[in-house]
């Protein structure tokens, strides 16, 4: 697979936690990805994800404000001009944006797969926030069960 890759790539040696979550969640789940969030801020692991359903997003949000050093793996071409929000943790070396699609103009279904495959491969541990039923994301945490983690109703 041809990769691109800005930022620190020491992330990669570093204890990775991947982040997965439905487009489609229930509102207890969202409270529970919030909380998960918080957890992570604390800790020394490193978060990777794609962070493209909504939930990801806040997800990544609430990182990149804790100062968590993140890994964002992203389904198409490399940034042209990087997003505001990614500046000031760039700069801070706790950051690597990875692209698993170099060529692709925009996200598909093809590069999504291949990107959270990929995603899932090197992460030493999977948290899914929540998982829809007819999502793409149950085959991964089938795949990947031995690591994998739903986020569930404590």
């Amino acid at each position: 697979m041809q990769m691109e890759y800005l930022g620190n790539r020491k992330l990669l040696e570093s204890r990775k936690v991947a982040f997965f979550c439905s487009r489609i969640v229930s509102s207890g789940a969202i409270l529970r990805c919030y909380d998960w969030t918080t957890q992570m801020a604390d800790s020394s692991n490193v978060v990777i994800g794609g962070f493209q359903s909504k939930i990801e997003k806040d997800v990544l949000h609430f990182l990149l404000k804790s100062r968590q050093p993140v890994i964002i793996v992203i389904a198409r071409r490399m940034y042209k001009e990087l997003p505001n929000e990614l500046t000031n943790p760039m700069n801070e070396g706790r950051l690597l944006i990875i692209s698993t699609s170099p060529n692709a103009v925009r996200v598909s279904k093809d590069t999504a797969n291949k990107r959270n495959l990929y995603i899932s491969e090197i992460a030493d541990e999977i948290v899914f926030g929540y998982i829809s039923k007819d999502s793409s994301l149950n085959e991964l945490f089938q795949k990947f069960k031995e690591k994998s983690t739903l986020l569930r109703e404590r």
